[in-house]
């Protein structure tokens, strides 16, 4: 999966606003519409764009309620760990890490009552030993 710099060039533009026409993208990248189109298909079929999302506003983002969860994991319950907080919709990422946790959990919700109910939820899955719960104050850098 070779990708060079105007690909990543192009990517950037497309982390920045996913929606931009390729008539946009072309002008910004200095290349054709058609050779922006081509490379969008080829990074497409190669795996490197997997999907488009959306971008939530700064406002609405900044209403959400969002922690981080630490979870410690009994032995061998890791896949079954797993699809339970796969199915917990207010995950927002889930990360396996090392040390004296398993795993992190990121989670968003609109108050404090229910994020307290995505914690006792979290905590009462099976497997799950142990949690710690860290409450995102501010967000000093987002890229």
């Amino acid at each position: 999966m070779s990708v060079s710099e105007k690909d990543r060039q192009l990517l950037s533009l497309l982390s920045e606003n996913a929606r931009m026409p390729v008539a946009t993208l072309a002008k910004r990248l200095a290349l054709s519409r058609t050779t922006v189109q081509a490379r969008l298909e080829r990074l497409e079929r190669d795996g490197v764009i997997a999907g488009y999302t959306v971008r939530l506003s700064d406002e609405y983002a900044s209403s959400l309620i969002r922690a981080h969860i630490l979870i410690t994991i009994a032995p061998k319950a890791l896949s079954q760990v797993v699809a339970s907080l796969e199915r917990v919709k207010a995950v927002t990422a889930l990360h396996s890490v090392s040390g004296s946790f398993d795993l992190i959990a990121i989670i968003a919700a609109p108050s404090i009552a229910q994020l307290d109910d995505l914690i006792d939820q979290i905590g009462t899955i099976d497997g799950v030993e142990r949690t710690l719960s860290s409450i995102v104050l501010s967000t000093r850098i987002n890229r």
